[in-house]
């Protein structure tokens, strides 16, 4: 077991203060103090393995997005199955990723305010392969003014958006003026063009997102035909966790691999989930038939009963602080305290139907006996919707085998 606990004690850099560590041995079920968040292996696996063959099936390089964990041991098991880079969201993301090794930086997100730009500097310094997109002159001449000053090259993508969207150029016209600005600064080198899709807004969403990944590739083409790539491979990405299968076949379909690198960039893939990104793979799935199975939850936070204060009611110690709330947690699994990960204990019917910060209120359906059999102290599974929410909550996530003992204590760096 890596980076774990014995006897009491915290270790691999944990503080007294982190939560949900093994604290006697590595039971999931009897040694760990719970809540904690739980990363099954066996899913985990399947999930680096089939997103990673997803991409080259297509023609494509893998870039998964690491603020979804932000968990080095990740960042490192999706380069190690052949990931192209990692994507981050922010400089002190960037930062905390190359300190863990992460050479490869796809900053997907403008750069902006100084105090950012030198954080940039210094890990171009130190040997950083790093990128991030610009979508307006103002960014782009104080991105220019302050790397020249430096004596350093920052490569940029151009951000193609939608109206009434985020971020981004609002046409192909915006996004040729601009790089003309990018050629009258030396100190920035434009590598290729950038988009996200999760932004699109259509009555029919599937025609919509290939309609938006078209415009991608035409403005690719439509700079790379006027010279403004001075690259020998420029990128053209996109690509979040529920539209990456619409993306990928544009850009394959398109030919334009044939002159540009297409780099994808889902992150919620490595754990999926219980909510927004299950249903969005059973579209996936839908599809493309021939995919079989598709992408399995790997990440659940483990709790315990702790109050059965009326019938038909239990309390367990799981809140706001511990799991996300975009939807509430569902209950996926029960065990006795010190019980076998084979012998699940049923849940049917169970409901959260409220959560505050470390109480969850679960409804027991009557026709099971009112809750009957639930003991306080019983250790239920939570599922979640987007896993970026509940992965901030923790400073340590634990993965577990088939049989629930804890083999590595991972870091998280948010």
């Amino acid at each position: 077991m890596t980076e774990t606990a014995n006897a009491g004690t915290v270790s691999g850099g944990a503080s007294p203060g982190d939560k949900g560590l093994p604290e006697t041995g590595s039971d999931l079920l009897a040694d760990v103090s719970l809540p904690a968040a739980v990363i099954h292996e066996p899913a985990l696996a399947h999930n680096l393995a089939w997103m990673q063959r997803f991409a080259e099936s297509h023609g494509a390089y893998l870039a998964p997005h690491g603020k979804t964990t932000m968990a080095p041991a990740l960042f490192r098991r999706q380069l190690d199955v052949g990931a192209w880079g990692i994507t981050l969201a922010t400089a002190p993301q960037c930062r905390a990723a190359f300190t863990a090794g992460v050479t490869r930086l796809l900053m997907a997100n403008q750069l902006v305010g100084r105090a950012n730009m030198a954080i940039v500097a210094d890990l171009l310094a130190a040997g950083a392969e790093f990128c991030c997109v610009v979508d307006g002159a103002d960014n782009v001449r104080e991105l220019g003014t302050f790397f020249a000053d430096r004596g350093q090259t920052l490569d940029v993508l151009i951000e193609l958006g939608v109206p009434g969207g985020r971020t981004g150029c609002r046409s192909v016209e915006q996004v040729e003026a601009l790089a003309r600005r990018i050629a009258a600064e030396p100190a920035l080198r434009l590598i290729g063009l950038e988009g996200y899709e999760g932004v699109v807004q259509a009555a029919d969403p599937v025609s919509a997102v290939r309609d938006y990944a078209a415009r991608l590739v035409e403005a690719a083409r439509r700079l790379d035909r006027a010279g403004h790539f001075p690259v020998d491979t420029p990128i053209i990405t996109a690509a979040g966790s529920a539209w990456y299968d619409l993306v990928a076949e544009v850009f394959e379909a398109s030919g334009i691999t044939a002159r540009l690198t297409p780099v994808l960039r889902p992150g919620c893939y490595v754990v999926h989930d219980h909510g927004i990104y299950r249903e969005a793979q059973q579209g996936v799935l839908a599809r493309h038939p021939a995919l079989h199975e598709g992408l399995r939850p790997a990440l659940e936070v483990f709790a315990q009963i702790q109050s059965m204060p009326e019938p038909g009611l239990a309390i367990a110690a799981l809140g706001k602080r511990d799991i996300g709330a975009d939807t509430l947690p569902v209950p996926l699994r029960r065990f006795r305290e010190g019980g076998r990960a084979d012998r699940p204990l049923d849940v049917t019917g169970w409901r959260v139907t409220r959560l505050m910060d470390q109480h969850a209120f679960l409804a027991l359906p009557a026709e099971a006996g009112g809750g009957d059999d639930v003991r306080v102290g019983d250790i239920v599974a939570f599922g979640a919707s987007h896993p970026c929410l509940t992965f901030d909550k923790w400073r340590r996530v634990l993965r577990v085998d088939g049989h629930l003992a804890v083999q590595e204590v991972m870091e998280t760096r948010f």
